[in-house]
């Protein structure tokens, strides 16, 4: 596999109810996920074909029905059940890399964003 071959989707916006306050559960906000997908994409290259790559519009889905479903307390778990879903989900992904941002995170000062970006990769028996 080429090391090299990644897919990046940035920023996914999906409206969440995660948090570890009630009023975080209640109100929600809207959470944006950066993903990096490592692949193989040597024979999507040459036969142009979407069967050898993974369809990222299939990605964003399974990201968007993580966020907007069950709810979590920490952005941690989340990154978690995301990467796990879509190395569940799309076998030829090798690893995958998930930013997850809540920037309305509930803090005693101003801050720009709040992230945190895990790696995982396949297990040796998935592949």
């Amino acid at each position: 596999m080429n090391a090299a071959d990644r897919i990046r989707v940035e920023k996914i916006r999906v409206f969440g109810r995660h948090g570890v306050f009630p009023e975080e559960r209640e109100r929600g906000q809207d959470f944006f996920v950066s993903l990096e997908l490592e692949l193989d994409l040597r024979r999507a290259g040459e036969t142009d074909a979407l069967d050898e790559t993974v369809n990222y519009a299939d990605v964003v889905a399974a990201v968007v029905a993580v966020v907007s479903g069950e709810p979590v307390n920490l952005i941690e778990r989340l990154a978690e059940k995301i990467a796990g879903t879509l190395l569940r989900n799309f076998p030829k992904l090798a690893r995958v890399a998930v930013e997850v941002h809540k920037p309305g995170a509930p803090l005693p000062a101003p801050v720009a964003d709040v992230s945190v970006r895990i790696l995982r990769a396949r297990e040796p028996s998935d592949r």
